[in-house]
């Protein structure tokens, strides 16, 4: 029997919802300093799996997660007053973080 998905299966919704618990924890990570605890949210072999920390002390405020497949997209801000973001997280096949890329609106 042939499939006809062109590539590979997306990952199950049970790997996808995992990947947004990551997701949310490596904020928690980012935010309280805790490199241990981020470095085991993700991939093996992926060094730019997520955003740089808030500068200047800020933190990560979430407005909006959205979910689908391999793919996270977060919306948020850095508070207080540092700007809004745009985080894309890519996971791994068992949700792991495997890449990140940020987007900026800049300050306001």
């Amino acid at each position: 029997m042939q499939s006809r998905q062109a590539g590979p299966l997306p990952p199950s919704r049970v790997v996808t919802d995992s990947g947004v618990d990551h997701v949310r924890l490596a904020y928690h990570y980012l935010d309280s300093g805790d490199l241990d605890g981020l470095g085991s949210l993700l991939h093996e072999g992926a060094p730019g799996a997520v955003p740089d920390p808030a500068p200047y002390g800020g933190r990560h405020h979430i407005q909006r997660i959205v979910a689908e497949g391999d793919c996270v997209v977060v919306m948020g801000r850095l508070v207080p007053g540092l700007g809004e973001f745009v985080d894309v997280f890519t996971l791994s096949a068992e949700g792991m973080l495997r890449g990140c890329r940020r987007y900026h609106a800049g300050r306001r």
